[in-house]
Order: structure tokens, then C-alpha cells, then sequence
């Protein structure tokens, strides 16, 4: 949680359309919100920030977001233990398992609602509205 009392959330996707309609729907409900453009990124900003929750996707150049979620959870770290959201545009069960593997609590196919996504976020933060 942030100083102000907002619960942050971590933002990792490659498109900057997709960070943007996330961040417009979690600054709506009132968290405060930060992006980074791939897993390595997603990574050092977790490592030099506290957040509440991470919404990842899954492909993505440099580090996917399965690999992300593996890494952090293979960490000794306090922050190993960070809810993530993941999305994707792949729907199959497959997807779906290899995420769960790699550490996801929640599996989400895009395109998602800025209501659903805000109402996940909420779930994952224990804010009740």
C-alpha cells in the first residue's frame, strides 16, 4: 500500500494501448498504478517498489509473463508471495494450467471489461466496495 493508503498495482504488458485502458480503469477505482513494458522490467520495478498486486500478460519480447511469474515465485522474497492476474488472448486449458504452474491466482482472456478488470483487482487486494 501506498503512503496515501491506495493499494498500487504493477501493470506488465507490452502494448502501451492495453496499459493505458488498465490504468484508466484502476486509477477509476482507486488505485494507484504502474507500468512496465515486460517481465525484466516488471521485475526490478517490483524489486524497488512495494505493490499490492501485479496484472501480467503473457506475451511478451525480452521476458513473458510466464517466465516472469516463475521467476518471482522461485524468489526467497517477501514478494514472491504477490497475487498476480494474468491475461491473455489465449483461451485454451492448456493456458489456462500453464499459468496456474507458473504461479497465477487468477487467468483472465482479453478482451476483459474495465469493470471485470477493477472487480479482479479487488479480489486480489481484499478491497471491498
Amino acid at each position: 500500500m501506498t503512503p496515501g493508503g491506495k493499494k498500487s498495482v504493477l501493470v506488465i504488458d507490452d502494448a502501451s494501448l492495453v496499459r493505458a485502458y488498465y490504468r484508466q480503469a484502476l486509477e477509476k477505482a482507486g488505485y494507484r498504478v504502474d507500468e512496465a513494458m515486460n517481465g525484466l522490467e516488471g521485475l526490478e520495478k517490483l524489486l524497488m517498489h512495494p505493490f499490492d498486486v501485479v496484472i501480467v500478460d503473457v506475451n511478451m519480447p525480452q521476458m513473458d509473463g510466464m517466465t516472469f511469474l516463475s521467476t518471482l515465485r522461485s524468489k526467497d522474497l517477501p514478494l514472491a508471495g504477490i497475487p498476480a492476474l494474468v491475461t491473455s488472448t489465449e483461451a485454451g486449458e492448456q493456458d489456462v494450467a500453464a499459468a496456474r504452474r507458473a504461479g497465477a491466482n487468477y487467468y483472465v482472456v482479453k478482451p476483459i471489461s474495465q469493470e471485470a478488470l477493477a472487480n479482479y483487482i479487488d479480489l486480489l487486494t481484499g478491497v471491498a466496495r
